[in-house]
C-alpha cells in the first residue's frame, strides 16, 4: 500500500471514529441546523466578541430568510464565556450534549480555544475558524480541526522582519499577555528578529483584563527600547500607547491583529496616532466603500443600529463560508461530508477586501498571511500588500 493511501485510511478511520462519538449530531436528519460558538459577551474582547456574534447573525439570518440551506435553517447558539477557560469548558459541553451542536465556528480566544478543542473534537464536531490563530488549531492535521486565520508566528515573524528592514530599529522589545497568545506571538517576533541577526532587548507580560500596565510600560522605556511588539487585545492596546505618550515616550509601537480594529483608535484617541497594526482584511470604513460593500454597511446599521467594524466583517464572512460549504455538500449533511467537501473548497477575494482561502486534505489552514496597517487621522490605512 503507497504512503498517501496509507495516510487516507488513517484520516478516514479518525474522522469516522470522532463522528461516531455521537451521531445523533454526527449528521443532520431534521429542519435545522444548528451551530455553537463560545465567545466573549461581557468579559475584556467582549468589544470583539459582541460585533462578531452580530456578524454571524446577520448572515444566517438572512440565508434563512431565502429558505436555509437546502431546505435548512440554521440556529446560532452563542455561550458566553467572559474570555475564561474554566466557563468556556462548561459552555462548550453544553453545547455539544445539550444543544447537540453540529459545528462549533468563531470561538472567541486563545485561552478559550486551548481549553475547548478538545472537548469539541473529541465529541466529534467540527471546529471552524476559531479567532486564536495558534498552530494547534489546525496542526497536527486532524479532520474536524479548520483554522482561516493567518497564525501569530507566521504573520508577526514577517511583521518583524518587515519593519526592522524598512525603519531599521536597534532595540526591539515585547509587552505580551502571559498565556499561549502572547507566547505564540513571541515565537514569531523572536524569529523575525533572528532573521536579521537580533534578539529581543527585553519583555515584560500582564494578566488577561489588566488595566493597569504603567510598570510595564515603565520597565520598557528604561530598556531604551526603540520599538515595541504588542501581544495586547484592543483595551490593553489603547492603555498601553496611552501610558507611554502619557510620560513623554514617543516609542514606534505594532499590534497583532488582536488589536487591529475601530475600537481601538475610537477609544485611543490621539494616543494611538500612527499605531501600526496587522491587518487580516481592511476595516470596513463607509467612505471610499465600493458599492456593495456600502449596502452591506447599510443593512448591517439597519440590523444593529450601529456601525460595523472588522470584527463584524469577520464574524459575517466566517457564517458565509460555513453556509456556501454547507451548501456545496448536499442535502445529505454529515460530518464528513462537511469536512471533505471544505478540504476541496477554494474562496477567492471579496468586496470585503478579504483574502482568499484555500483547504485541502493535506492542509487545514486557509491563509498564512496578514497586511501591516498604520493609524493615521483616526483611522487604519493599509500600507502593504501580504506580508511572506
Amino acid at each position: 500500500m503507497r504512503f498517501p493511501s496509507v495516510l487516507r485510511f488513517f484520516r478516514g478511520a479518525l474522522l469516522a471514529l470522532s463522528a461516531a462519538a455521537l451521531p445523533a449530531a454526527a449528521e443532520v436528519v431534521g429542519d435545522e441546523i444548528v451551530v455553537g460558538t463560545v465567545s466573549d459577551l461581557s468579559g475584556p474582547i467582549a468589544l470583539l466578541g459582541v460585533p462578531v456574534r452580530d456578524g454571524m447573525l446577520m448572515r444566517f439570518d438572512e440565508l434563512n430568510a431565502a429558505g436555509g440551506v437546502h431546505g435548512r435553517k440554521i440556529r446560532l447558539v452563542v455561550e458566553d464565556a467572559g474570555y475564561d477557560p474554566k466557563r468556556a469548558v462548561l459552555a462548550a459541553r453544553k453545547l455539544v450534549q445539550r444543544d447537540r451542536a453540529f459545528a462549533f465556528i468563531a470561538n472567541m480566544g486563545t485561552p478559550v480555544v486551548m481549553a475547548t478543542m478538545p472537548i469539541i473534537v473529541d465529541a466529534g464536531r467540527l471546529h471552524l475558524f476559531p479567532f486564536s490563530p495558534h498552530r494547534a488549531t489546525y496542526e497536527p492535521l486532524h479532520p474536524l480541526k479548520f483554522q482561516n486565520f493567518a497564525p501569530y508566528q507566521d504573520y508577526m515573524e514577517a511583521a518583524t522582519r518587515h519593519m526592522l528592514s524598512t525603519q531599521g530599529y536597534e532595540r526591539t522589545c515585547l509587552l505580551y499577555q502571559d498565556d499561549d497568545y502572547g507566547l505564540e506571538v513571541m515565537k514569531g517576533v523572536e524569529k523575525g528578529l533572528a532573521a536579521n541577526g537580533r534578539e529581543l532587548v527585553e519583555r515584560t507580560s500582564y494578566k488577561r483584563g489588566a488595566t493597569d500596565l504603567s510598570s510595564q510600560i515603565a520597565r520598557l522605556r528604561a530598556a531604551r527600547c526603540d520599538f515595541v511588539v504588542l501581544a495586547t487585545v484592543v483595551r490593553e492596546t489603547v492603555a498601553a500607547m496611552a501610558e507611554a505618550r502619557k510620560i513623554g515616550w514617543e516609542v514606534d509601537m505594532l499590534v497583532t491583529a488582536s488589536g487591529y480594529s475601530a475600537q481601538t483608535h475610537e477609544l485611543g484617541g490621539e494616543a494611538v496616532e500612527g499605531l501600526y497594526g496587522v491587518s487580516v482584511l481592511p476595516h470596513p470604513y463607509a467612505e471610499g466603500a465600493n458599492s456593495q460593500l456600502a449596502a452591506w454597511i447599510e443593512r448591517y446599521r439597519a440590523r444593529f443600529k450601529a456601525e460595523p467594524n472588522v470584527w463584524s466583517v469577520m464574524g459575517y464572512t466566517l457564517a458565509d463560508l460555513f453556509v456556501r460549504t454547507a451548501e456545496a455538500t448536499g442535502p445529505a449533511l454529515t460530518v464528513e461530508a462537511f469536512a471533505r467537501t471544505l478540504e476541496g473548497m477554494e474562496f477567492t477575494r471579496d468586496y470585503f477586501g478579504s483574502p482568499s482561502y484555500r483547504f485541502t486534505p493535506q492542509d487545514h489552514l486557509g491563509n498564512r498571511y496578514g497586511r501591516l496597517a498604520q493609524i493615521r487621522n483616526g483611522r487604519w490605512e493599509l500600507i502593504t500588500d501580504y506580508l511572506q
